[in-house]
């Protein structure tokens, strides 16, 4: 898999999957009604809110994207973030703090939510293939393999546009990491957390931007970890067999081949609760 997961997302205090035959599992703290996904039903892709901010509640929102190409959302509204009905011809999704970003068939993006830091400004893209979200700022890959980024650039997060040959990206709070074609990991923005540290991966397949750490697999199954591991987020090391990965504020994910999910990190609000997880599939 050249690209993050789209069955498996982690927010700042929940998690989410996509099970095989459509339906969405949530666990995790979900007093904003992120975890409102009960009833959603032929669900190819799915996206969490991650609120960095340790300042904010840590009210979040749940996105999902359905076959025919329309958009679900639910959980805290508050920026308008969860104004995704009338959206069609949805081909992917991303969700950030405050704000959903949704790719068109046409490779085009949509963006609701909160804009004040500009990372909301993505009109003028064009012939996009990824997305991702971070806190105050957006970044996607073109079909060219290059990358363009919007919004707060206060520590070089927005620095992409050297980068080259990309097949993933993924935005954090602070930071942003790339994956190539050839399996190396580029990144730019906070050093001092060492979540940026990406440089001497090697064969990865798959990666995610957590707050402030980067998870990355490799294409024997392996799973790479950089960056704060204050709550045993970057605790991978023995994970096996794992085909994708998600990172949340302060915990991360991994997809087995066999359908089950691993989980390390913060597990406060039952966000790591996903041991009874089964029927999780790679598209």
């Amino acid at each position: 898999m050249l690209a993050n997961s789209s069955v498996l997302a982690a927010g700042r205090r929940h998690s989410v999957a996509r099970r095989s035959d459509g339906s969405v599992l949530a666990v995790g703290r979900t007093t904003a009604g992120e975890g409102g996904v009960e009833r959603w039903e032929d669900v190819v892709a799915v996206a969490a809110g991650n609120v960095h901010t340790a300042s904010n509640t840590g009210r979040s929102h749940t996105v999902g994207l359905r076959s025919d190409g329309t958009v679900l959302a639910s959980g805290w509204n508050g920026d308008g973030q969860c104004e995704v009905g009338g959206w069609r011809d949805v081909t992917a999704v991303a969700a950030g703090w405050r704000r959903t970003l949704g790719l068109l068939a046409n490779g085009r993006v949509l963006a609701v939510g909160r804009g004040s830091e500009g990372q909301c400004e993505v009109q003028s893209w064009r012939e996009m293939v990824a997305l991702s979200c971070g806190d105050w700022h957006s970044v996607g890959v073109r079909s060219d393999g290059s990358a363009p980024a919007s919004g707060n650039n206060r520590r070089g997060q927005c620095d992409v546009d050297g980068w080259r040959d990309l097949v993933a990206i993924s935005a954090g709070c602070l930071h942003t990491v790339g994956l190539r074609a050839d399996g190396r990991a580029v990144a730019t923005g906070e050093r001092a957390t060492g979540a940026c540290e990406v440089g001497a991966w090697e064969d990865v397949v798959a990666l995610d931007a957590g707050s402030y750490h980067t998870v990355g697999v490799t294409a024997s199954g392996r799973v790479l970890a950089v960056g704060d591991n204050t709550h045993g987020q970057c605790d991978v090391g023995d994970w096996r067999d794992v085909v994708a990965v998600a990172a949340g504020s302060t915990h991360t994910l991994g997809l087995r081949g066999d359908g089950t999910v691993v989980a390390a990190g913060n597990n406060a609000d039952g966000q790591c609760e996903v041991g009874a997880w089964s029927g999780i599939q790679l598209p």
